[in-house]
């Protein structure tokens, strides 16, 4: 009874505690207060009324915050949300900063901290370290919502989260190694070299196996397409790979559940179904959110002013020591990383706002209170309890003026003219849309112009506010240059996000695509210039080729060597398809691009002449592979055409239930039927293709059904016919009698109009063009041998021969004609 009446007030107690976050989150949206701060407040609050009247607040008189309850419940998620939300590549391009704060700067300022307190106070060396250890543990939580609001540079908020996320780690590893010293009673060499060996090996313990874990799970989402399934592997890997750390291994469990969050962050977060992945975001969003909120609250209820009033002396020594100490590893430690070669260099305002928004939190709490009995155990309890109430009090309520003052709440030029532009096009859509007002003559008319005016207003604000940002800060020549360039490489990125989502290239070309265009990205912002840079893979090539050569010696090993080499083309040929897709989409958009960043035309005529040698090479490159390689290409066009098809099924599905027109039992049936398709797809091999007449003929839809025999009777009355590279077979509007099967080559279809060629199609081994002809219609494009190539004629009048010597053939060609079977060519 008295276990049930406890889960009781538990439960009741958490309810409470959502329902008062909630409304302090409303109204610290309203009035732009720091949230976490604001529940701290309203924390201590409840706490005096529940000490003053225990029968208004029952649920909370009673409710304490357990050690425990942070380390296994709020930290993994906490830790494991933070690192899932990072800026992957934004952490990579400033790790060496985040691991100097996190690591050589978490030791500096726990040796500061204890010399201050040692010399000042009775506290013993040792356990001033463990308290300095303890506080030197930062929670960006407070300070990353205030960057957010105010638009603060996102290269600021990865210093200031990065360091938070491996500081804790440090933290947590450095605490544990200084309470057995002071549990030991000695500091010695000897402990010194135990515990140096046993951090690195407790860090980068946690660091590996979070990665396994992360890949592991990674792998499994790329099989699965089930939301309920994916969503919780997320959250078994969070937990999992903290408690496997921490209670298994015994390594840092912050640092597993950092290492997987970044790895299904970076790697893992495209194995996730495209409909999964927004949900995803949102809900570890919201788990956060949780988290949060009853962690600080929880801290607000456990502050005892009356205890923190009996230390004050003593904590106003602790916070000087902490300020001392952060002032000493910020502005020194980043000094000294700014004279290591090929490292940023950071500006003073920067240094400033990470020096005052070194916030303590949550693990400065957990480790605190998890502390065994020893001789200072509730004095540290006060002390920290007192630093993370001054950190979230006086820091995290002027951090907000101070990074106004500083002026870091201006994003740079770029992302303001984003914004700008998006507001812009915003405005001009709903200007567009306006007379969908009028229709029907229920609208008033009057209502509408005002409407009308107040938007044409804001559309004017913002076509001023770009050229006015154009004019006086993009208007050096550099400047235009990049931001045309890193404009132009964003539409590509954003087509090979659209074609792996829609099953058009495969994963690996996928990733290959991202990191090539990511080095551009970099090379552009380094040097205003492009440069159509590729990854490095030197010694990768070599094993492979290493491979390949061994596999050949061994008839054992011949068919996979085989199978190598087919994926290989695979790949070089999805490349060159991302490639071409993405400079023709460049191109496409080019001089929209131009004319909305005012970018000067020489510059735009030569980045014009960059994109179309890239088209050029890559659509070389897919012609040559289709010529060598055609019973591969040929089967990735049907598994790309597939999967579009089981796609647009999908969307289909989706509108139909959204329009109440399908039960969404019946629907999540067919969606399941759909995604084991979509899966077959991708462990589907390539067939072998053939290329003799017979073969050939039997691709032509109209006589696919027919047996060897009569298609061999068409066969003997085909006529073989060289074409040299750039020869053309037939020109558009020509008339002819013969249609054409490719045995070898790739063959391209274009079409006039409006006086401008137009590629519609490119052919290769096995296709068939000019079937038109045999109706007697003039061929509708020019056909162009794009490689040498060998195909096969049929002459109308030996078609005519065959269908008046052989009934099945005519029945045949009767039933093609009655399906209406319209040719591109």
């Amino acid at each position: 009874m008295d276990q049930r009446s406890n889960i009781t007030q538990i439960v009741a107690g958490v309810v409470v505690l959502l329902l008062i976050a909630s409304g302090v989150h409303a109204l610290t949206k309203r009035f732009k207060l720091p949230f976490t701060v604001m529940l701290v407040l309203v924390g201590i609050a409840l706490s005096s009324i529940a000490r003053a009247r225990p029968e208004w607040t029952a649920a909370l008189h009673n409710f304490q915050i357990s050690p425990d309850l942070i380390l296994y419940v709020f930290l993994p998620s906490l830790i494991f949300e933070a690192a899932f939300h990072m800026d992957v590549r934004q952490l990579r391009e400033n790790l060496g900063h985040v691991l100097m704060l996190a690591v050589p700067g978490l030791l500096i300022s726990t040796l500061i901290i204890g010399l201050i307190v040692a010399a000042v106070t009775r506290i013993p060396f040792a356990a001033a370290l463990l308290l300095g250890a303890i506080l030197s543990a930062t929670d960006p939580v407070a300070v990353i919502a205030v960057f957010k609001r105010l638009g603060a540079p996102h290269q600021l908020t990865t210093l200031v989260e990065g360091e938070s996320l491996f500081n804790d780690a440090t933290s947590i590893v450095l605490s544990r190694i200084m309470l057995g010293v002071v549990i030991g009673g000695a500091l010695s060499r000897g402990s010194i070299a135990r515990g140096a060996v046993s951090f690195v090996a407790v860090f980068i313990g946690g660091l590996l196996l979070g990665w396994l874990l992360g890949l592991l799970t990674g792998l499994i989402l790329g099989w699965v397409q089930d939301h309920f399934i994916e969503i919780t592997l997320t959250t078994v890997l969070a937990y999992a790979s903290f408690i496997l750390a921490e209670q298994v291994l015994h390594v840092s469990g912050v640092m597993a559940a950092i290492a997987a969050g970044l790895t299904i962050s970076g790697w893992g977060r495209m194995r996730i179904s495209v409909p999964v992945r927004a949900y995803l975001e949102r809900f570890w969003e919201y788990v956060a959110f949780v988290a949060n909120a009853l962690i600080f609250l929880m801290v607000g209820l456990r502050v005892d002013l009356k205890a923190l009033w009996l230390t004050a002396g003593l904590l106003l020594i602790v916070i000087a020591a902490m300020l001392v100490s952060r002032a000493v590893v910020v502005f020194g430690l980043m000094a000294l990383v700014r004279k290591v070669p090929a490292s940023k260099a950071f500006s003073r305002t920067y240094q400033t706002v990470i020096f005052w928004g070194g916030l303590r939190g949550a693990i400065a709490l957990a480790i605190v209170l998890s502390l065994p009995g020893f001789q200072h155990g509730e004095t540290f309890i006060a002390l920290v309890m007192g630093a993370v109430l001054f950190t979230l009090v006086v820091q995290g309520l002027t951090i907000d003026p101070l990074v106004r003052y500083l002026g870091l709440d201006h994003p740079l030029p770029a992302d303001r003219l984003a914004r700008l532009e998006a507001d812009f096009t915003s405005y001009r859509r709903a200007l567009d849309r306006m007379p969908d007002l009028l229709v029907g003559g229920l609208f008033s008319g009057a209502v509408a112009m005002r409407l009308q005016v107040l938007f044409e207003k804001k559309l004017s604000a913002a076509r001023t506010e770009i050229e006015h940002l154009h004019t006086h800060e993009l208007n050096d020549d550099n400047q235009q240059r990049s931001l045309l360039y890193l404009r132009g490489l964003a539409e590509e990125k954003s087509l090979y996000v659209d074609l792996f989502d829609k099953a058009q290239i495969s994963e690996r070309a996928f990733r290959r695509s991202l990191l090539a265009l990511d080095l551009q990205i970099d090379y552009v912002r380094d040097t205003s210039q492009y440069e159509d840079v590729r990854p490095r893979s030197a010694w990768g090539g070599r094993l492979r080729n290493l491979a390949l050569k061994l596999a050949d010696r061994s008839r054992y090993l011949a068919p996979l060597a085989e199978r190598l080499r087919r994926d290989l083309v695979r790949l070089d040929y999805e490349l060159a398809e991302a490639h071409y897709l993405g400079s023709a989409r460049v191109l496409e958009t080019l001089d929209a691009l131009a004319r909305l960043e005012s970018t000067p035309w020489y510059i735009v005529d030569k980045m014009r002449r960059q994109y179309r040698r890239k088209y050029e090479a890559a659509r070389q490159q897919l012609d040559e592979a289709a010529g060598r390689h055609p019973e591969i290409v040929n089967d990735l066009q049907e598994r790309a055409g597939q999967a579009l098809l089981l796609l647009a099924r999908a969307e289909s599905i989706a509108e139909q239930v959204a329009q109440g027109a399908l039960p969404p039992g019946v629907a999540e049936t067919i969606e399941g039927e759909i995604g084991d398709e979509l899966r077959s797809l991708k462990r589907k091999e390539a067939r072998d293709l053939k290329v003799d007449a017979v073969e050939l003929l039997r691709r032509w839809p109209p006589l696919q059904d027919l047996g060897k025999d009569d298609l061999g009777y068409i066969a003997i009355r085909m006529r073989l016919r060289m074409a040299g590279e750039r020869e053309v077979v037939f020109g558009q509007g020509e008339l002819g009698s013969s249609m054409f099967f490719i045995a070898h080559g790739v063959v391209r279809l274009s079409r006039e109009e409006n006086g401008a060629a137009r590629d519609i199609a490119t052919l290769m081994a096995g296709d068939f063009f000019g079937e038109g002809a045999l109706a007697g219609e003039p061929y509708p494009a020019t056909a162009m041998a794009m490689t040498p190539c060998s195909l096969y004629s049929l002459e109308l009048v030996d078609l005519q021969i065959a269908v008046e010597s052989n009934p099945a053939i005519r029945q045949a060609l009767a039933g093609a004609e009655q399906r209406s079977f319209r040719p591109l060519a």
